[in-house]
């Protein structure tokens, strides 16, 4: 930033310091400093001397140029300049007067070349009046120092803020320290340019391939409000105001919580929305939609609809306009980037929030934006990260090695290791050893430090093999690799390290296996985990004391996963982790606008009762006998006591319905139509009609 930008953030306009009264002398007197320019001046002027009379008479007017121009602004000789502009000027001044004099010089060796002591003298004094300028700059540097120190001490805040300006980072390092997440910095941090696709597509195919195809802006085109997580598209409907809106909780250390809230016309077709999901039609949710066009739980549930039926096209796009729809109504202290802000995901009203970005996540991995990706994932991940209700710790390494950012992965692992226990994941086990693989293969490393990463990467992968042997196996059968006799005749990595393992290992083992199996079909990915795998069962066979640590360890661990894995394996629809979900998931309805919600969630809103809610569903028999007998229940409902004996005559009364269609069943089954004669009937009259 140029020092002008910095004395405009400060206030100050140049030539607006207070007068230092120590540097006004009276009129008949001369000050030092006058004095040493006076006799550098005549010093000059006897130089000049010995050039031909044009140069003189041209010496003569740039230096009366610069003594008007001197004069005339008056605001330059006392002015606060920076530390480093003074610097810089004074350097050149004595740069351009050598210039001057080393020039003076060559010109009079061609024209006096007899004459060496003039010209060590003509030099030695140059370097005494460059020496005599920067003294005397410094002189007047200490003098305005002092009448201005109570104004500095009163801009230091403002020096602090302006020095973290300047920070790429723009100042967040700060802010983290203060809120207390200085360790989760780089990974809550997240940076708008990579929110766009088009950022990361435009790396790998050009802009001209990713532009091509967009029409040419119009003139009379309407104008949207400009956000990050997606664009408006001249395809969605108008927008306007939803009903929904976002609202500032508390603020605590630096951290601030959110949440988002629905107004009565929101709520009533919230109420609607409910009604379409239990009829278990489509078309009641698209025929929402067309009035209310964007209603976040419609816009989610029809896209998985859209997906089912491999329409992944439109599916994006209602994804894509729900997050519009809640961008648009961010609260002004709401940030993305900066990693203080806060959803609860108890509330209802925030799970679209947090749905709606993963869905986005997932759609952009898909597309091949594996980086675009990352930045949703530590987006999510910032919103709640002590509970991360999504569990995205079971995918952030996994895009982090899909984008090649493994010096973040390894960042990521030292420092929640402490808190999170991260070595306790298969993924984190199996992925930081195949970072530090990656990295001993790049070909700018030194020998001695690629050979150390190796050997760190050999070390993790073989405590990640012992502590979870079940991997193998199944990791070689999706690589279409067939393994070695010995290590398939082997106890150890055998059908029984699968069967044995604990049903929450199982799932978090299936969940890895079925989404990072694709990165450990590389050739030499594969050779160095056959070396690992020789070396784990020579370990084994040595009667290794880690072995039956962490065969332990597996015992007395992973006994039942939390809710929020479960929740992830639903998203993440991967068939080898969804096989494994335990039965009290699997009998559960699931939403695709509410999957698995929280067992504690904070409503703030319910569904009032509705009368005679059942009789939708009733047979058309039932609502028959019920127009006669209002009292009548065909499904045996509980029924108020004084209405006992009403309620026993329609029991009877249902029973003989029932009788009634057993007998007609009955008599149904029973029927025989008698065929039709045939054609070769030779009994048939010839003039019988046909």
């Amino acid at each position: 930033m140029s020092s002008r930008a910095l004395r405009r953030l400060r206030g100050k306009q140049r030539g607006q310091e207070a007068l230092d009264l120590g540097d006004l002398t009276p009129d008949g007197e001369q000050s030092e400093e006058e004095q040493l320019e006076s006799e550098e001046e005549q010093l000059e002027v006897a130089h000049v001397s010995d050039f031909p009379a044009d140069k003189r008479d041209r010496g003569r007017k740039a230096k009366k140029n610069k003594a008007q121009k001197n004069v005339s602004n008056i605001y330059e000789l006392i002015c606060d300049v920076e530390n480093e502009a003074e610097k810089t000027s004074s350097y050149e001044d004595a740069k351009k007067l050598n210039s001057n004099i080393t020039s003076h010089i060559e010109h009079n060796d061609n024209e006096e070349s007899d004459k060496p002591g003039e010209m060590e003298e003509e030099t030695s004094t140059a370097k005494s009046v460059s020496e005599d300028r920067v003294k005397k700059k410094k002189k007047k540097k200490k003098k305005k120092g002092t009448p201005d120190e109570g104004q500095d001490g009163a801009n230091d805040n403002i020096d602090l803020i302006l020095e973290n300006l300047e920070q790429p980072n723009g100042g967040l390092g700060l802010q983290n320290e203060d809120c207390g997440c200085s360790q989760r910095r780089h990974v809550l941090n997240v940076e708008h340019r990579n929110l766009n696709s088009e950022t990361e597509l435009k790396k790998y195919f050009g802009a001209r391939a990713v532009l091509g195809d967009q029409r040419p802006r119009q003139r009379n085109r309407q104008f949207h409000r400009s956000t990050w997580l997606t664009s408006h598209k001249d395809s969605w409907p108008r927008f306007s105001r939803t009903g929904i809106s976002m609202t500032l909780l508390q603020t605590k250390d630096g951290v601030h919580y959110f949440t988002f809230e629905h107004d009565r016309d929101y709520q009533q077709v919230q109420f609607k929305f409910f009604d379409a999901v239990e009829s278990m039609d489509p078309n009641n949710i698209v025929a929402l939609l067309q009035a209310n066009p964007y209603h976040i739980d419609s816009l989610l549930q029809l896209s998985d609809v859209c997906r089912i039926q491999e329409d992944q096209e439109m599916a994006r796009d209602l994804i894509e306009r729900a997050l519009y729809s809640l961008e648009s109504t961010f609260h002004p202290l709401f940030s993305l980037t900066s990693g203080n802000s806060r959803l609860d995901y108890l509330r209802p009203e925030n799970r679209a929030f947090y749905l709606a970005l993963y869905k986005h996540m997932m759609f952009l991995e898909k597309r091949g934006c594996p980086r675009t990706a990352l930045e949703f994932c530590k987006l999510i991940l910032s919103l709640d990260p002590d509970s991360d209700p999504l569990c995205m710790l079971l995918l952030i390494d996994f895009l982090m090695l899909r984008s090649r950012e493994y010096q973040s992965l390894l960042h990521l692992y030292q420092d929640w290791e402490d808190h999170r226990n991260l070595s306790q994941l298969p993924n984190f086990a199996f992925s930081t050893a195949l970072c530090h693989f990656h990295l001993s293969q790049e070909e700018d490393l030194d020998p001695e430090e690629s050979d150390k990463l190796r050997s760190r990467a050999d070390e993790m992968l073989e405590n990640a093999l012992i502590m979870f042997p079940g991997v193998l196996m199944p990791l070689l059968d999706l690589c279409t690799v067939q393994p070695d006799a010995t290590v398939t005749s082997h106890a150890f990595f055998g059908p029984k390290s699968c069967i044995g393992q604990p049903p929450a290992l199982t799932e978090l083992t299936a969940l890895y296996i079925g989404r990072s199996f694709s990165m450990w079909r590389e050739a030499p990915v594969m050779l160095w985990l056959e070396e690992c795998v020789k070396e784990v069962l020579r370990r084994v066979d040595a009667n290794d004391p880690q072995v039956e640590d962490c065969q332990n360890k597996r015992q007395q661990r992973y006994q039942s996963a939390p809710r929020n894995i479960h929740r992830h394996v639903l998203l993440s629809e991967i068939k080898e982790a969804t096989s494994c979900l335990p039965l009290e998931v699997t009998t559960q309805p699931m939403m695709g606008f509410d999957p698995l919600p929280p067992l504690d969630s904070v409503i703030s809103y319910t569904q009032p009762e509705r009368q005679n809610g059942g009789a939708s569903n009733e047979s058309t028999l039932s609502l028959f006998f019920r127009s006669l007998l209002p009292n009548f229940n065909f499904q045996g409902g509980q029924r108020d006591e004084e209405n006992l004996e009403v309620a026993q005559a329609g029991q009877e009364l249902n029973q003989e319905v029932n009788r009634l269609m057993v007998a007609m069943r009955d008599m149904l089954a029973n029927i025989r139509f008698q065929e039709p004669p045939r054609d070769d009937n030779p009994y048939r009259d010839e003039d019988e009609w046909d």
